[in-house]
C-alpha cells in the first residue's frame, strides 16, 4: 500500500504542488467525494452482474458473515505467541474478507447440488455463519467489545482523518543519546517506591537521567523541536488507496472476461456447453464481490456499500437493456449520487432547494418544535440521492418508465377506440341502416360510449382526415378507407397498425 501511495503521490505532484495536494487530501469533502466515487465505481461493476443474476442481496449476506471472520481472526491473534489481539489490527479485516469468500464458496457448493436455487443457498449459508459468530462471541469473547461494527463501521465523512504520512524531504530519524547537545536531563527518585516515601523525604536518593533520549521519526522530532526544519510530508487517506486497488481489480476482471460473464449471465447452459466454465467464473465474481464489500465497508460503512452495489445498476437497467451501456451508466450514477448526496447532507438539494427553507415552512405550517436545522448523515444522504435518481429513471425512463407506460397504454386505448369507430362506419356505410347507425347525435348509443368520449374520438379522426360528415351522417374518406383495409389486413396476419397513413 505504501509503495502504491508513494507512486500516486509522485504522479500527482507532477501536475500540482505539495501545498495544494495536502489541502485537497486534508479537506473532508474532497476526500469523501473521491472515496465515494471510487466505491461507486468498484461496486457498480460486479453489482451489475449480481442484479442480472438475481443475487443482488449477496452483499447484505456478506455484511453479516464477515463477523465470523473477525471473531476467528481475533481469537487466532490472542492464541498465537508474540501477537497482540487488537481490534484495530488489519488481520481482522483480512479475516472478514476470507469469511466473505467462504460465504460465496459455500453458497456455490450448495447451489451446485441442484437441490436448492442460488438465492435459497445464500439464505441457508449466511444465517449459519452469523449464528456461529454470535455463539463464539458470547462464549469466548464476552469480556471484549467485539462485533462487526468494531472493525467495519466506516464513515465516509472522516476518511480524510485515517491517513498515512509520506515524508518527501528531511526525513532522517533523530537519535538522542545522553551525550547529545539536545539531550535534556532530569532527576528521579531511585528508592521512593522501595521505601514508600515521597521525593521530599530526607532519605530519598536521586539520580539524573535523560528525559528525551530515544529514536524519533522526522515528524516526531519536529514536533519535539529537536530539528530546525520541518519534514516535507503528504498525508494520504488509506481508503483512497484500498478502493482504487479494488476498483482497478474489478475493472480488469470485467474487461478480461466480459464475453464469458455476459454469456454466463444470460445463458449459463450455452456457456457450459462451450466449455467456458460458468460456475468457476461465477465463483471468481463472487470472490471479487466479497473483497469489494469488505474493503468498502471499512471505508464508508455497510449501508452505503449495499446501496452502491444495487441501486445504481438497477437505475441503469431502467435506462438501457444493453449490458455495455449498463456497465457505463451504473458507475456514473453512483458517482453522481456521491457528489449530490454530500451536498444534500449539508442541506442543498440538487442546487434547486435548501432543506432549511423547507423545514422553516413545515415548522410554520404543521409545527416541528423548532427543528429547522438540517444535519444528517452523509452516507444516508447519498443513499437517498441514489434512490431519488432511481425514482426519476423509473418514472421518466425512455425504455420502460412509468410515464412512458402510461402514455403507451393511453395511446393503445385511443387507437382501439379509433379503429372501433372506423370499423363501425365501414360496416354500416352504404347500407339501409346507415342513416340511423351513422347519425352523429346517435353514434354514442351504438358504440356504448358517452357523448363526450365519442366527440373526442371523432375530433381526432377528423383532424387526421379519416372521416367526414354529410347530412349529419358519418362516412369514411379515401384515407380512412385505406386505413381500415390496412388494419384488417394486418389483423388477419396477426399484426397491428396505427390508424392513418
Amino acid at each position: 500500500m505504501a509503495i502504491l501511495e508513494a507512486l500516486l503521490i509522485d504522479l500527482t505532484l507532477r501536475v500540482t504542488d505539495l501545498q495544494r495536494l495536502n489541502a485537497i487530501l486534508g479537506d473532508p469533502q474532497t476526500s469523501a467525494l473521491i472515496t465515494g466515487a471510487l466505491v461507486a465505481f468498484a461496486a457498480a461493476l460486479p453489482g451489475t452482474f449480481l442484479l442480472l443474476r438475481k443475487l443482488a442481496m449477496t452483499t447484505d449476506a456478506i455484511s453479516h458473515t464477515v463477523l465470523l471472520g473477525i471473531v476467528l481472526a481475533f481469537l487466532l491473534l490472542a492464541a498465537l505467541p508474540g501477537l497482540e489481539a487488537d481490534l484495530n489490527s488489519p488481520w481482522l479485516i483480512l479475516g472478514a474478507a476470507l469469511a466473505g469468500v467462504a460465504t460465496v464458496l459455500l453458497t456455490g457448493a450448495i447451489q451446485r447440488s441442484g437441490l436448492v436455487k442460488e438465492d435459497a443457498a445464500l439464505g441457508l449459508v449466511f444465517p449459519l455463519l452469523f449464528a456461529i459468530a454470535i455463539i463464539l462471541i458470547s462464549r469466548l469473547t464476552d469480556d471484549v467489545h467485539l462485533d462487526s461494527d468494531a472493525v467495519i463501521l466506516g464513515e465516509i465523512g472522516v476518511v480524510w482523518a485515517d491517513a498515512r504520512s509520506h515524508c518527501l524531504q528531511d526525513c532522517d530519524e533523530v537519535h538522542i543519546t545522553p551525550d547529545d547537545p539536545r539531550a535534556e536531563t532530569g532527576r528521579r527518585c531511585t528508592n521512593c517506591a522501595e521505601l514508600d516515601i515521597g521525593p521530599r523525604d530526607p532519605a530519598a536518593e536521586f539520580e539524573e537521567y535523560c528525559v528525551n533520549c530515544g529514536r524519533y521519526t522526522a515528524a516526531e522530532a519536529w514536533r519535539a523541536r529537536l530539528v530546525s526544519r520541518a519534514p516535507t510530508q503528504v498525508f494520504w487517506p488509506r481508503a483512497i488507496t484500498s478502493m482504487l486497488l479494488v476498483a482497478l481489480l474489478n475493472l480488469a476482471f470485467i474487461l478480461l472476461f466480459y464475453k464469458e460473464l455476459k454469456l454466463g449471465t444470460f445463458d449459463p447452459a450455452l456457456a457450459a456447453a462451450l466449455g467456458l466454465r460458468p460456475a468457476l467464473l461465477n465463483t471468481a465474481l463472487m470472490v471479487l464481490v466479497s473483497i469489494t464489500a469488505v474493503a468498502a465497508f471499512d471505508a464508508v460503512g455497510s449501508v452505503l456499500v449495499v446501496a452502491f452495489f444495487i441501486i445504481p445498476p438497477a437505475t441503469a437497467w431502467l435506462l438501457s437493456d444493453r449490458l455495455a451501456h449498463i456497465l457505463l451508466l451504473a458507475p456514473l450514477g453512483g458517482v453522481l449520487a456521491s457528489l449530490t448526496g454530500y451536498e444534500f447532507s449539508r442541506g442543498n438539494l440538487l442546487g434547486i432547494a435548501q432543506m432549511r427553507d423547507l423545514l422553516l415552512l413545515l415548522d410554520k405550517t404543521i409545527g416541528l418544535d423548532g427543528f429547522i436545522e438540517w444535519n444528517t448523515s452523509i452516507s444516508a444522504a447519498i443513499v437517498l440521492m441514489m434512490f431519488l435518481f432511481f425514482l426519476l429513471a423509473w418514472v421518466f425512463s425512455p425504455r420502460q418508465g412509468l410515464l412512458l407506460s402510461l402514455l403507451q397504454h393511453r395511446a393503445r386505448r385511443q387507437h382501439f377506440a379509433e379503429q372501433l369507430l372506423l370499423g363501425h362506419v365501414h360496416h354500416h356505410q352504404g347500407t339501409a341502416e346507415a342513416a340511423s347507425e351513422l347519425a352523429q347525435d346517435r353514434l354514442h348509443l351504438h358504440l356504448g360510449w358517452t357523448p363526450r368520449r365519442t366527440q373526442r374520438v371523432l375530433m381526432r379522426l377528423r383532424l387526421r382526415d379519416l372521416v367526414a360528415s354529410e347530412d349529419g351522417a358519418l362516412q369514411l374518406t379515401a384515407r380512412g378507407e385505406r386505413s381500415v383495409r390496412r388494419f384488417m389486413a394486418l389483423r388477419g396476419a396477426g399484426g397491428a397498425s396505427p390508424a392513418g397513413d
